[in-house]
Formats: C-alpha cells, sequence, structure tokens
C-alpha cells in the first residue's frame, strides 16, 4: 500500500513539473516590471539654495548723518551760538531753539526710516521669493534617441556653474520639442514661495520622482558622474517580452523671481508653451536644476500601467 502511494505520487509529480513550469512562466510575464526588472533611472542636476548670490548684504544704500560740532556749556552746536551772541539780542533764543530742536527731531525721524527700510530690505534679500518648476512629459517608447541622447548628455553636461545648468535647460528642452510628435502625456505646475520653503519642496520633489526607480544608473550631480554598467542589471536568461511603451522626463527648476504662470497641460500647446518658459529663464537666475527620465537603459521598459500608476498627475494629450 505504500509503494502503491510513492509510486502515485512520483506519477503526479511527473505531470505536474510541466504545469508548474507554465505557471512560473505566466507569473513572471504578468507581474508588475519592477518586480522582474529593475526599472532605471537617469539623473542630471546641479545647483545650490546656500549660494553666496542670496547673502544680504551688509547694508543697503547709503547712511546718513547730521554734522556733528563741538558743543560747549549748555550742549549747542558753538557754530549755532556765536551768530546769536553776535545779533546781541535776547528775543531770538526762543527761535533758535525751536529751529535746534526740529532740526534734531527732523534728523533721528530720518535715520529711524533708513533704519526701518534697510531692516526691510535685509530680511527680503536673505529669503527672497523663489519658484519652483515642475514639468513632466511622457512620451511613446519609439523616442528611443532621446534616451540615448539624455545618456550623453549626462555624461558631457557641466552641472556646476550657472553656464552649464543653463545650457542643461535649453538641451533638455529643445530635445523634448523635437520629439513632440511622441508627446502622449504631459503635466506642469508652479509654486512660488521664500527661499527656505522652496528649497524643501524642491528636494521633497526630486526625492518622490527617484523613489520611482528601482535603481538610478546614471547620474551627474555637480559633475560627478556616477553609472551602474549595464552588464549588472541584464534580464534574466529565460527572457521577458518587452511590453514598454513609454518614456519619461521629469524637469525640475528652481529660479528666483517670477517668469509667469505655467499654464495647466491640456493640450500639446499647453506643454510646449511651459517648456518654452523654462527655456527662457536666465541663468543668473536659475537657483537649482535635476532632469531625471526612465528607463535610463537601453532595454528597460515602462508600461502604460507602471506610468498611469505611479505618475497619476499627468494628463493625456
Amino acid at each position: 500500500m505504500d509503494e502503491n502511494i510513492v509510486i502515485m505520487l512520483k506519477r503526479i509529480g511527473r505531470v505536474c513539473r510541466p504545469l508548474l513550469a507554465i505557471a512560473l512562466a505566466l507569473t513572471l510575464a504578468l507581474a508588475p516590471i519592477g518586480a522582474v526588472w529593475a526599472r532605471s533611472g537617469g539623473r542630471i542636476g546641479g545647483g545650490s539654495f546656500r549660494s553666496p548670490t542670496f547673502s544680504a548684504p551688509r547694508s543697503i544704500g547709503p547712511h546718513y548723518s547730521a554734522p556733528v560740532y563741538p558743543s560747549y556749556g549748555g550742549g549747542f552746536g558753538f557754530p549755532l551760538l556765536v551768530p546769536f551772541f553776535w545779533g546781541g539780542g535776547g528775543g531770538g533764543l526762543l527761535t533758535l531753539l525751536l529751529l535746534v530742536g526740529a532740526g534734531s527731531f527732523l534728523v533721528q525721524t530720518l535715520r529711524s526710516g533708513i533704519r526701518s527700510e534697510e531692516g526691510d530690505d535685509s530680511i527680503g534679500v536673505r529669503d527672497p521669493q523663489v519658484t519652483v518648476a515642475q514639468v513632466k512629459v511622457g512620451l511613446l517608447a519609439s523616442a528611443r534617441q532621446l534616451q540615448k541622447d539624455m545618456n550623453a548628455l549626462a555624461l558631457e553636461a557641466d552641472t556646476q556653474s550657472p553656464e552649464g545648468l543653463s545650457q542643461l535647460l535649453q538641451e533638455v528642452t529643445l530635445g523634448l520639442m523635437r520629439y513632440s510628435d511622441y508627446w502622449a502625456y504631459g503635466h506642469a505646475q508652479a509654486d512660488r514661495l521664500p527661499l527656505s520653503r522652496a528649497e524643501s519642496l524642491f528636494y521633497q520633489a526630486s526625492l518622490q520622482e527617484r523613489s520611482k526607480f528601482s535603481v538610478e544608473s546614471l547620474s551627474n550631480r555637480n559633475n560627478q558622474i556616477q553609472q551602474v554598467s549595464q552588464a549588472a542589471l541584464q534580464r534574466s536568461a529565460a527572457g521577458i517580452p518587452d511590453v514598454g511603451e513609454y518614456l519619461l522626463v521629469t524637469l525640475l527648476v528652481a529660479y528666483r523671481g517670477n517668469l509667469g504662470t505655467l499654464p495647466v497641460v491640456n493640450s500639446m500647446a499647453d506643454l510646449r508653451q511651459c517648456l518654452l518658459q523654462l527655456a527662457s529663464i536666465p541663468a543668473d537666475r536659475i537657483v537649482a536644476i535635476e532632469v531625471l527620465w526612465t528607463p535610463q537603459l537601453e532595454g528597460d521598459t515602462l508600461s502604460a500601467e507602471a506610468l498611469l500608476t505611479e505618475y497619476p498627475e499627468m494628463r493625456l494629450l
């Protein structure tokens, strides 16, 4: 009886083994992309919210002070007393006292007003207004050349100087507009905040986007390049069908002042206008920039389901 049971179990095992293999293959094929293939991401960025540009000068505008003369006895300036005595009259004393008192009051008022204005300006310089803009573009995966252009830019971009950051912004926006035929989704928003709060918002948005990558496979931050080799992230030998449908590029730009409100993205024209506004930011107003894109590695994939799940703010163009 025991031997029969063992034989039966072996037969069941032989029959079920192919079924288990098929079930495992289906599980891998239907599983979320991130579970079977580390979704790669690229990052290019630079700038600092601690730039010396934002430090307040010691003073704003010239200081004014009344002329100081040596005083004698009663405390009135000697040049004022001499004409009084030379006049020989006592009737002018009251008039002189009133004039001196009025002059002293005006000088003190002027000094107080200047100090007050300088204090207000210093506060404004210490915590100026900064705009944090976010523009996201979802493109069809057939725009693979843009992916290659972004990879090359990450290895060559100067991300330490304002001029380099301005050139980076120009090249990314120009590259995206060249591939406008592949645009599928878009999103834009801008928040104008004091410097201290803008810094927090900028890095929070950056971390939120980077957390959606399984691995940051290429990074250039302040000219510090880090790269993960393609071989280290190859697919398994069994192979998984390439179901990638989209590329996603995110632009984060912090800049001083306000260069206009970004339109709500409901069409390709709105998205193009957003990119043009970012491209027009002068180099001396740029505080910080981050460009993030996924997937970064060739052959990596981003499905429509993943795009809509992880980026619910994106709108169909």
